[in-house]
């Protein structure tokens, strides 16, 4: 049985820390994450002609923040704000009027959401949002909570499977994320499932 999603007026494509620490070589790097740009790209190439309104989230660190090792934290120090690392991929094609939403740029607070001290759930209402697609980085981790905050903030949402991937801390961490994320009531996409 094959689905067909419409996109269209309420829905928003949203990109998540796509950057270059968490990518093949970077300090907390993903392995294949660099695989998820491609696609991504053809996300957003979607998003342009359907007229979607297109959201980046990035981890945007001070270099003492809470997350770090040498702050006690549990991850090797990453995308600090204004480092090359913190730069998102430099083959994603994010459109010109993408807004950007930084996070975790509290010393002291931890943010793996997108929607987590930032204004990304009044943006996205301001819009008409109701629907929101996520793909990026990294599964269990940024792309997990991220989905969750946005169903517990009323948005519906497809996860882009095949625009992920996960860190798999331990074994099958993301398989067990992509299996929350849809308990939590996310559908999962792919590509073939996007009506021309």
């Amino acid at each position: 049985m094959t689905m067909e999603v419409k996109l269209g007026a309420g829905d928003a494509l949203l990109v998540v820390d796509v950057q270059n620490d968490f990518l093949p070589g970077g300090r907390l790097a993903v392995a294949g994450g660099d695989a998820v740009v491609p696609v991504l790209n053809r996300y957003l190439a979607l998003a342009a002609v359907r007229r979607l309104p297109v959201y980046a989230s990035r981890d945007w660190h001070p270099a003492n923040h809470c997350s770090f090792r040498p702050q006690g934290g549990a991850w090797p120090e990453h995308c600090v704000a204004g480092t090359r690392g913190a730069d998102f991929a430099p083959g994603l094609k994010l459109p010109q009027d993408a807004i950007v939403i930084d996070k975790g740029t509290a010393p002291q607070r931890e943010a793996y959401s997108a929607f987590e001290g930032t204004e990304l759930a009044s943006f996205l209402r301001s819009v008409q949002v109701g629907r929101v697609l996520v793909g990026g980085l990294a599964t269990d981790y940024c792309v997990l909570n991220t989905v969750r905050d946005a169903v517990t903030h009323g948005f519906q949402v497809l996860l882009l499977r095949d625009a992920i991937k996960a860190v798999d801390v331990n074994a099958d961490d993301g398989k067990r994320a992509e299996r929350e994320m849809q308990r939590l009531g996310a559908t999962s996409v792919e590509l073939p499932d996007i009506a021309p």
